[in-house]
């Protein structure tokens, strides 16, 4: 699915789950660490690679939320928007490493700027499609912080993890 058959300029790894937590901000000396959560849905690791821009985001955002990867009640695969699941986005730079000897190298992945401002954009679509799809229900989209360390608790009902190169 790489843009142009060529190299590609984004990577995306889909997890089904039963529930997702994600501590997007560590406890601090006067602070408790805050975590975001979902319960059944997907989890999606993105990662932007040089080349990256917006007209990719659309393309992504379409074929992530509606690809039938989510097992319904009834054992038929469905999208996570049929099932209906709540989406748990996590910023994933190392997906875009390459082994040199002993070592990973992230020479193929985009700026940080550039990536933050893909992954807010990535977000913010993601949000849309949600929110017209599920009108009145309760599935949400959750995200974590782009260039942090986050942890990630996660129960799974597989595995039934899935790559997508765009």
């Amino acid at each position: 699915m790489s843009a142009g058959g060529g190299a590609p300029a984004a990577r995306a790894v889909l997890q089904q789950c039963l529930r997702a937590q994600l501590q997007v901000q560590p406890a601090g000396d006067q602070s408790e660490a805050q975590f975001v959560q979902i319960d059944r849905g997907m989890v999606i690791y993105i990662c932007f690679f040089n080349g990256a821009s917006e007209e990719l985001l659309q393309k992504m955002v379409s074929t992530l939320l509606n690809v039938r990867l989510c097992e319904a009640s009834s054992g038929r695969l469905v999208s996570v928007l049929e099932l209906p699941g709540s989406i748990l986005i996590v910023p994933q730079a190392t997906l875009g490493g390459k082994a040199k000897g002993r070592s990973m190298q992230y020479h193929n992945n985009i700026s940080k700027e550039d990536g933050l401002r893909l992954y807010g954009a990535f977000v913010s679509l993601c949000e849309k499609e949600v929110a017209t799809a599920s009108a009145g229900s309760s599935v949400e989209v959750k995200h974590g912080t782009y260039g942090n360390r986050q942890v990630l608790q996660l129960d799974t009902n597989g595995p039934y993890t899935h790559l997508m190169d765009f």
